[in-house]
């Protein structure tokens, strides 16, 4: 976990230089960084995206049902 966490810092640091005062940015600003980060591949997860992966766990939950009536 650490490296990853790192890594994630390393990138946010392309955006944001280390003592940036993330106050002055808007949560539009803040929101398009998380999505270039999260559409960004990633060798340690076979070259897909954060945001593929997320979406594929969430789609191997299980779907709640529906109660039927007879």
């Amino acid at each position: 976990q650490r490296p990853t966490n790192e890594n994630t810092n390393g990138l946010l640091r392309q955006y944001f230089p280390k003592g940036t005062d993330l106050s002055r940015w808007s949560s539009t600003d803040l929101e398009a960084v998380a999505t270039a980060i999260n559409n960004r591949p990633r060798k340690i997860l076979g070259w897909r995206t954060p945001a593929d992966v997320f979406e594929e766990q969430l789609r191997s939950l299980p779907q709640p049902g529906v109660a039927t009536t007879n």
